[in-house]
């Protein structure tokens, strides 16, 4: 098919060649020859009169004008999937889709178990892909590669469509062995304190906790950082340091780990946990079919919160906000 004298089909040689900088890479990601894809590059340069991928050293580099290209392209490409080659169902049952998510391991621990078991019920032959964030998760939702985020609704891109999953709040863990562990934890002990703290891999800005810490002036004193939300509480235990955390992980880590979970010694507001999907895909069945799931395993995570999880572990002490 052509457009303005344009193969159509070009534009999928196009994607797969400025996202891969190889003609032997794109030609194997498209399952064609490399005699097939250099003769694609050709085609493309004579239509576009711009090189489009220049020999760099050892590796070919994108020229401005396919640069400009890349994002156009992919939209297309984008607008094409969802809008006109999508299905226009979807049978829980029987579908073998994937989902790929960007989510943390705080999400993976206290609401994917959830989310999985769900699935596995309703739709057993459904495939997850869960993948760690990345910084500027929009770009990648926008490129194609990752169905749904799932991260605070202060780092949603203002792109896309949104649905509230949760509030969660924030609360302190000691150990139970700790001089913390004992009486009130006032704001001059807890400023005294070493502070054990996450910042999330490959992602430039904080974690959410951190990010409101920094802006209202509580300085700690960080004496252990780490990459994940879900080891941190145990960072604490036999130290006199303290992590703060989500309060529904913090439950959890308490059923296993002694630990007292004390509130904050300051207002902290609550983090929304918010799921986002591309613009294109919001009539998509398996998109909708995807947001009912998560809301329902988000009533059975609150429904077993609320069954006790603030009395785990060996010291759950005070169980915080």
């Amino acid at each position: 098919m052509r457009f303005n004298k344009l193969d159509l089909n070009l534009l999928v040689a196009l994607d797969a060649l400025l996202d891969e900088a190889s003609i032997s890479r794109a030609a194997e990601r498209l399952h064609m020859s490399q005699s097939a894809m250099s003769n694609a590059l050709a085609r493309l340069r004579d239509y576009f009169e711009d090189e489009l991928l220049v020999q760099v050293g050892r590796r070919m580099e994108p020229t401005p004008r396919a640069e400009v290209l890349r994002d156009a392209v992919r939209d297309v490409l984008l607008r094409v999937d969802h809008s006109i080659v999508a299905q226009p169902q979807f049978v829980p049952a029987r579908e073998q889709r994937e989902f790929r998510f960007f989510i943390s391991d705080y999400t993976l621990s206290v609401l994917m178990p959830h989310v999985l078991a769900r699935a596995a019920i309703e739709a057993p032959h459904v495939r997850f892909a869960l993948l760690p964030q990345v910084e500027n998760p929009s770009r990648a939702l926008e490129r194609g590669e990752v169905d749904l985020l799932v991260l605070p609704g202060d780092y949603c891109s203002g792109e896309h469509p949104t649905q509230a999953l949760f509030d969660e709040r924030f609360c302190c863990v000691v150990w139970s062995g700790s001089r913390l562990a004992q009486g009130q934890l006032t704001l001059e002990r807890y400023l005294d304190a070493g502070h054990v703290v996450m910042q999330p891999a490959n992602v430039g800005q904080p974690a959410f906790e951190e990010s409101f810490t920094r802006r209202h002036g509580v300085a700690r004193r960080v004496d252990v950082r780490s990459y994940s939300f879900a080891v941190t509480p145990a960072l604490v235990v036999g130290t006199d340091r303290i992590a703060t955390v989500h309060t529904r992980l913090a439950r959890l880590a308490a059923r296993t780990l002694p630990l007292v979970v004390h509130p904050p010694p300051f207002d902290m507001p609550a983090m929304t946990q918010t799921l986002q999907w591309h613009k294109y895909r919001t009539n998509d069945p398996g998109i909708q079919w995807m947001r009912g799931l998560m809301q329902a395993a988000v009533r059975e995570m609150d429904g077993e919160d609320s069954e006790g999880l603030g009395t785990g572990g060996q010291g759950s002490g005070n169980p915080g906000p």
